[in-house]
């Protein structure tokens, strides 16, 4: 990055941070893009202002981790687009959204992503077009697809984490095992009513494929399980996403994952929860 960028964005620092209107100055004046300005940014040590909360607790290494982050996100519902959202906002560099589905008015509820102006729309597109309006420097890569067997292992051959915003308990197998043969960790968490769970599946080949696992020991269930029979309201996925961002955004930044091959889960009409041990 050539020197009179670095030049630039230090002259124009306003309490210590990087305004986003330099920002977008360097990039018009140096012919770079939003991602190209905050890398150099970063790497000068220099935070860009819409990271001026992040700081304290995860400081300039921590928003160089996000920044190089690759991360899979797999539906772009209820969980996935909370996820797509939050994953922007912390200033994750890139992400592949895979949905084959549009949107529609039963989505409206819970559904963050979704509005009465895109109805119809599909989901994976609009997380793009979202996370494009909340960061520049997020590059969201729409996957209109579908997950199964034929797929998993090329959408996960490129990313350090998978995040689970699935609906169906095949599809959660089929993830998590292909995630124990590519060594990525998957963040998991499904939702229905008042009611949810968490995990983190670790990675490393010899990680057992944990997420899996569990859903076996309900083998001749229904396929969407009890979201079927409960539905979901606005506060399950947003609560459920934000304990899958906050495992996601240890592991970028090099810290432990408190749920790694455990199963958390919890009852938010009672208010309580507890944990079991997966190993």
């Amino acid at each position: 990055m050539g020197s009179e960028t670095g030049d630039y964005l230090r002259s124009s620092l306003e309490g210590g941070f990087v305004p986003w209107a330099a920002e977008r100055e360097a990039a018009r004046r140096y012919y770079l893009d939003a991602r190209s300005v905050e890398a150099a940014a970063l790497e000068l040590g220099l935070l860009p202002a819409r990271y001026a909360r992040n700081a304290g607790s995860l400081g300039i290494e921590g928003q160089k981790a996000l920044h190089n982050a690759r991360v899979l996100v797999v539906g772009c519902g209820g969980l996935g687009g909370h996820l797509i959202e939050g994953l922007a906002r912390l200033g994750v560099g890139y992400i592949v959204a895979v949905d084959p589905d549009c949107f529609d008015e039963s989505n409206l509820n819970r559904q963050i992503l979704c509005t009465t102006e895109n109805l119809g729309k599909p989901k994976a597109d609009e997380a793009a077009r979202r996370a494009a309006l909340i960061n520049p420097a997020c590059v969201v890569a729409p996957q209109r697809e579908r997950l199964g067997p034929e797929n998993t292992d090329s959408l996960l051959s490129s990313v350090q984490i998978a995040m689970d915003g699935l609906d169906s308990v095949s599809a959660r197998i089929t993830l998590s095992e292909a995630c124990s043969r590519a060594g990525v960790t998957l963040v998991h968490a499904a939702v229905a009513g008042w009611y949810g769970q968490a995990s983190t599946q670790g990675g490393g080949k010899v990680s057992a494929a944990n997420v899996a696992k569990l859903y076996a020991l309900a083998a001749g269930s229904s396929d969407r399980g009890d979201e079927q029979r409960l539905g979901n309201q606005a506060y399950g996925p947003a609560f459920a996403a934000a304990i899958q961002l906050a495992e996601a955004c240890k592991i970028i930044c090099g810290k432990s994952p408190a749920l790694e091959n455990k199963l958390y889960t919890y009852d938010l009409l009672a208010m309580s929860s507890a944990s079991f041990d997966l190993s």
